[in-house]
């Protein structure tokens, strides 16, 4: 059972509960901001695919941000701890906690800028590429390590922890470059008052 106010917000079966009850408003979320947009002149399909990758992007980052932030039993009592060893906390793990454990910590590493990494590139042409997405990420991923480290929270900043977040993003960039590889000249994912008048 959660009890209290930190139940909920500082611990990760708090933070799974309410990621999944605000998914409902996560959603209508996407559909007043496609509205919005539909009704400012945007084509039906470029308005759901814009807000629907906003809202996404918060929505699919925010809560694994929120967990790996989480203060450990020992926070500001500690110093923190970094690892600047490529693999080394990798191998550790795996020796220590065993394959499941490590396979959870690694899976979880790659899934925290996913969503990033999956709808960044729909929603800013400018990201539509592999290489800055993971360069988005990993200074992402470098900025939480910073704040881990500094805010001593009992964690160890890891570059390990950047190398799997700036992963996980690139994969999913990869998995949707379909669809923000589309040609440029599809009118149906532009905005109405973008599109030359008919002479």
């Amino acid at each position: 059972m959660i009890k209290g106010w930190h139940g909920w917000v500082g611990t990760f079966t708090g933070v799974v509960l309410i990621t999944v009850a605000v998914l409902p408003l996560a959603g209508l979320a996407v559909w007043a901001l496609a509205r919005r947009r539909s009704v400012a002149g945007a084509t039906p399909g470029w308005a759901w695919r814009r807000s629907l990758a906003e809202v996404g992007i918060v929505y699919g980052t925010v809560p694994w941000v929120w967990m790996i932030m989480l203060p450990g039993s020992q926070a500001g009592a500690v110093p923190g701890r970094v690892s600047l060893v490529p693999l080394r906390d990798l191998f550790t793990i795996f020796a220590d906690g065993g394959p499941v454990t490590a396979t959870g910590q690694v899976v979880g590493n790659l899934l925290v800028f996913a969503a990033l990494g999956f709808l960044a590139p729909l929603r800013f042409a400018a990201l539509a590429s592999v290489p800055r997405i993971l360069a988005l990420a990993a200074g992402c991923s470098v900025l939480v390590e910073t704040a881990q480290y500094v805010l001593r929270l009992d964690r160890v900043s890891s570059v390990d922890d950047v190398l799997l977040n700036a992963a996980g993003a690139g994969l999913a960039a990869l998995a949707s470059r379909r669809w923000w590889r589309a040609p440029a000249g599809a009118s149906s994912d532009r905005p109405r008052s973008a599109t030359a008048p008919v002479r």
